[in-house]
């Protein structure tokens, strides 16, 4: 099976652009409001920073899980086509 990293790359750089980019508009944002006060702002931050990294661990856990059930799917159908193979060698012989 071929994959291509470089798609792969270019979609986490793009990504790693966006949060970038959102992070300081948010910050610029935080920075300019006069209405907002300083301790307000600095919990917005904390929320925006502990979300990101709640997000971080939500996707890596589900890529982990996917990868396992991939294996595990993999060594079934490894262990049935040895049976198979197993059982056709033993009907082979029978004759």
């Amino acid at each position: 099976m071929y994959t291509d990293n470089t798609d792969n790359k270019l979609i986490i750089l793009l990504n790693s652009v966006g949060v970038a980019i959102a992070y300081a508009m948010l910050g610029i944002s935080l920075w300019l409001s006069t209405d907002v006060p300083l301790a307000t702002k600095g919990y917005w931050g904390m929320a925006v920073l502990l979300l990101t990294l709640s997000l971080i661990n939500v996707v890596k856990y589900r890529f982990d899980h996917r990868s396992s059930e991939d294996r595990i799917r993999k060594i079934e159908e490894a262990r049935n086509e040895k049976l198979l193979e197993d059982a056709l060698m033993d009907s082979k012989q029978d004759y």
